[in-house]
């Protein structure tokens, strides 16, 4: 793995791992802004604590050694989520400033999991 690669992958893997963990605790704890977004955009406060404590666990499956299979989960998880996130926003007709956090997850995941080392992906064959 280039050297240039492994920068990447670490500061956009650092980056997300923080993002996530914010909105994760945030969720968990049901900071009371996140419960009037949540209600704003329709769905049940009760998701809340299921949403934070996925995000927490999927921080560290990506932050541990190994664990490849359980890595990819956490990728695609976090991808959903966000792109959800990102739709919900954009059909609420938010405006593009709420648009910016999941645009900017899904950003920093797609080049954590694209430079990603070999000893973090799925061996094939």
């Amino acid at each position: 793995m280039k050297k240039r690669d492994k920068v990447i992958y670490w500061i956009a893997t650092i980056w997300l791992a923080l993002g996530m963990t914010s909105a994760g605790v945030i969720q968990l704890i049901q900071l009371q802004e996140e419960v009037v977004i949540i209600e704003a955009l329709g769905y049940p406060v009760y998701i809340l604590p299921l949403l934070g404590a996925l995000k927490l666990l999927g921080v560290v499956v990506l932050l541990v050694p190994k664990l490849p299979l359980l890595k990819e989960w956490a990728y695609a998880g976090f991808f959903f989520n966000m792109l959800g996130a990102l739709y919900s926003h954009i059909m609420m007709s938010a405006e593009a400033l709420e648009l910016f956090g999941p645009t900017l997850l899904i950003i920093l995941l797609i080049l954590s999991w694209k430079f990603r080392p070999e000893s973090k992906k799925i061996k094939m064959g």
